[in-house]
């Protein structure tokens, strides 16, 4: 029992306390999605880029098109199922009664 009381003090002191705490996790929260978006982007245009070259004809491996296309892709289908969960809670944080 001392271990979880010990456990819970430890988080409460990590935890961001007050307005200004609350801001900062917020502010912190937002600019993760934003890297998470910048990174993704990154992604898809190094797979355009890849596709490019090869129609091009410049001698570019298949499967280093294929790859670049798949994290691509793989890394939207994240970000929109994210998204999603994001949207599924805020509806639910809107649906409380006060």
């Amino acid at each position: 029992m001392n271990a979880i009381r010990g456990l819970d003090s430890t988080l409460n002191s990590l935890a961001p306390s007050g307005q200004a705490g609350r801001r900062e996790a917020a502010a912190g929260f937002k600019e993760s999605l934003a890297q998470t978006v910048r990174e993704i982007d990154g992604l898809q245009k190094e797979a355009n880029q890849a596709i490019e070259t090869m129609a091009a004809g410049e001698p570019k491996d298949v499967h280093e098109v294929m790859i670049a296309m798949e994290k691509a892709g793989i890394s939207l289908r994240l970000m929109v199922q994210v998204r999603n969960k994001i949207m599924t809670a805020y509806e639910e944080i809107m649906r409380l009664q006060l």
